[in-house]
């Protein structure tokens, strides 16, 4: 980026699974949220291709089209594809082809281009963007390749030569602010995506240091998130409707790859190609109740996915929150569907993954050499969940929690990076 075309300072972006947000600071300043969608600072990274506009939506806009039921096509969770063989596809948006790489460069162009109207029509001179301790778990190769992904979206987006900082070290950069006193702080950062972790020496006197290597003891993460609990819950409480486990004339069970499929967020579109569409008609052989299948190929013909995984996920949230059942609303599907998210269910079906999550954390713990964090410092979207909270406290159980800003402390602590 030409200098005459910049504005001193950082721009942090956390480019998130489930939700997006980006931060300025200024030399010497505190760092700020910018707008991205309206007055709101956090975007759901969403995009929705109207084919009968042939108009591109973002965030909240996004979704609310795809809800509403206009003609198109919707687009979530596009950071799971990174370090994917997937992310190089083409696929037709608006009559021509595209690769998803090309549409996560879109999606950060949006980004761009909000937070340039927010600083006066330039971009900061400095971009770093945010990344998970592994985009794919154990496999250098290909989350050395996500990275160069990434970095050439956001080249492609108009963002210039970005650099890359790890999600939860930045979270801890934007919890140092708040600090008297030094603190050797857990960092729990679990996003749509991945859950990621690290042990911080943090505190005023070391955050004037230039460099802060000496101060992170260590870094851990696994690629598991709150896209995976919703998949979970998915497959166990709404796909049985649609005949997963449904055992059919020939004694064996309905095949469950579409199941699985289409409780995955960024799988959900190729089950609408002709290709797909043809081999879960061809399930019907498979169904001794065949409402069930009348029901699947309803949310496929229909393309109602996203909308079946939205609904489960908003169950999860107010099940979370409110600590009772919650419906999972199908009544678009089927009047009087039943099927809820409740804290028993969360319990019993995110209990295999959460133990892999918190055995993660304890392995950072260990890793940096430490009896006990003096504080957890919980940040990211899914942090909020109260199964994953009660599931640290019993593995740090004289450990204080402390809350964040959930959707954009990743990006207030870019700006510091």
């Amino acid at each position: 980026m030409s200098n005459t075309l910049t504005v001193p300072g950082t721009l942090g972006i956390d480019f998130g699974t489930s939700n997006s947000a980006a931060a300025f600071r200024r030399p010497g300043q505190q760092a700020t949220l910018l707008p991205l969608e309206g007055a709101a600072t956090g975007m759901p990274t969403a995009l929705f291709f109207n084919t009968e506009e042939r108009s591109t939506h973002f965030g909240r806009d996004a979704m609310q089209q795809y809800l509403a039921g206009e003609e198109g096509r919707l687009m979530r969770s596009l950071k799971s594809l990174l370090g994917s063989s997937l992310l190089l596809e083409k696929t037709a948006v608006h009559e021509q082809l595209m690769s998803y790489q090309d549409i996560i460069a879109i999606f950060l162009k949006r980004v761009a281009d909000q937070s340039r109207a927010a600083l006066d029509g330039r971009l900061p001179e400095r971009v770093v963007l945010g990344r998970p301790v592994h985009f794919v778990d154990a496999h250098p190769e290909r989350d050395r390749q996500a990275q160069e992904a990434l970095a050439a979206a956001a080249k492609t987006a108009g963002l210039g030569e970005v650099s890359f900082q790890l999600e939860p070290i930045a979270a801890a950069l934007d919890y140092e602010q708040r600090l008297s006193a030094e603190q050797v702080v857990l960092v729990v950062d679990i996003g749509g995506g991945t859950s990621d972790f690290t042990v911080v020496r943090l505190g005023p006197q070391q955050a004037q240091h230039a460099d802060r290597t000496q101060d992170i003891l260590a870094t851990t993460g696994v690629h598991i998130g709150g896209t995976d609990f919703d998949h979970r819950l998915n497959v166990s409480q709404v796909m049985p409707l649609l005949g997963y486990k449904h055992i059919g004339p020939s004694g064996r069970e309905v095949p469950s790859s579409v199941f699985f499929d289409l409780s995955t967020w960024h799988l959900i579109q190729w089950l609408y190609t002709a290709k797909s569409m043809v081999a879960a008609r061809n399930l019907k052989s498979d169904y001794g109740d065949l409402q069930l299948h009348q029901r699947l190929m309803k949310v496929l013909e229909w393309r109602e996915g996203h909308r079946l995984a939205d609904a489960v996920e908003q169950a999860k949230i107010a099940a979370s929150q409110g600590d009772q059942g919650a419906a999972i609303a199908l009544d678009w599907l089927e009047a009087g569907l039943p099927a809820e998210v409740s804290p028993p269910i969360l319990q019993e079906q995110l209990q295999a993954l959460l133990q892999h999550v918190v055995e993660c954390a304890q392995q950072c713990v260990q890793q940096a050499g430490v009896v006990a964090p003096d504080a957890i410092y919980l940040t990211g979207g899914s942090s909020a969940l109260r199964t994953l909270r009660d599931a640290l406290h019993m593995a740090f159980p004289d450990v204080p929690q402390v809350e964040g800003d959930l959707f954009g402390g990743v990006a207030t602590g870019l700006a510091y990076a």
